[in-house]
């Protein structure tokens, strides 16, 4: 059972890197329900606060994915329409065949929605750069924490592997 705990755990945390940069995948919650799986595992010793410390990690983060885009298109003088706009472009972009098709969505859905309120190409564009950099700097803070996870997992591992087998 302890081998299957394991396995399943790396699995929710490959999920959770996975889920950084591909919508609709959680990304460190995932990558936490991993860590949480693991120490299930007999031959882990449980750290509660350890686990406890790391949901607030995870669950913050998730909350601020939400914000930070919309935070970089208002920093950059963008609207409501610019931050929906990015938000719209982001899971079009990921349905598109398009190379890069995830980092140019929300560029062009903010610089859509901004150019529908304004009729201003210059308003527009800088919305349109604040929404892509939030995006950038939110996927960015993801990966950290989910990769944070994966070593945190490993650690666990190594530790107690002569436990595991």
């Amino acid at each position: 059972m302890d081998i299957f705990l394991v396995i399943l755990g790396l699995i929710l945390i490959i999920v959770g890197i996975i889920g950084c940069v591909v919508p609709g995948l959680p990304g460190p919650i995932s990558g936490w329900a991993g860590l949480l799986v693991t120490i299930y595992a007999k031959a882990i010793p449980n750290d509660w606060n350890f686990i406890f410390t790391t949901l607030a990690v995870a669950v913050g983060i998730s909350v601020l994915d939400y914000f930070i885009p919309a935070i970089g298109t208002k920093k950059f003088g963008g609207s409501k329409y610019g931050t929906y706009g990015a938000m719209i472009g982001l899971i079009v972009g990921v349905f598109t065949p398009i190379p890069g098709g995830i980092l140019i969505g929300p560029f062009a859905g903010a610089f859509i929605g901004e150019y529908i309120k304004n009729s201003n190409e210059n308003q527009a564009f800088k919305a349109a750069v604040g929404a892509f950099v939030g995006f950038l700097v939110s996927t960015g803070m993801q990966l950290i924490v989910s990769i944070a996870f994966l070593y945190f997992y490993i650690q666990m591992i190594t530790e107690n592997w002569h436990n595991i087998i």
